[in-house]
């Protein structure tokens, strides 16, 4: 499984630049490539795609209870339900490699629902 380079361009800008806050990641199955579908903000989690499966990375950003405001790379790994069995082991099987190319991420979650992805449990693993 290739790794397009606008990947790991678009992940080091989210790191470094903070010009946007969510990259959703998609493989395509006709080039054998990881390739960035879409780059938005915290509200662009709820845009994962119903029935397909995607990688997603997300810049969380909040304050500790010391007051300081911090930042936390997440992972995310979509596997919906309702997507194909193909689809789901293609995104299993090339999820570990893809992961080391983005050197920074700090948490990683995996979720077959919008409710493993709630901003609540973003929070509880940040803290």
């Amino acid at each position: 499984m290739g790794v397009g380079d606008d990947c790991k361009l678009k992940f080091l800008e989210l790191k470094a630049k903070r010009n946007h806050r969510f990259i959703l990641y998609k493989i395509d199955e006709t080039t054998r490539e990881v390739v960035v579908e879409k780059l938005g903000g915290p509200q662009d989690i709820e845009a994962l795609p119903e029935n397909q499966c995607r990688y997603a990375v997300f810049d969380y950003d909040f304050v500790t209870d010391e007051n300081c405001q911090k930042s936390k790379i997440f992972f995310f790994t979509w596997a919906p339900d309702t997507s194909r069995v193909r689809s789901k082991m293609l995104y299993a099987s090339s999820k570990d490699k893809f992961k080391r190319q983005l050197d920074g991420i700090q948490f990683e979650l995996q979720a077959t629902d919008l409710s493993e992805l709630s901003l609540d449990i973003i929070k509880d693993r940040a803290h």
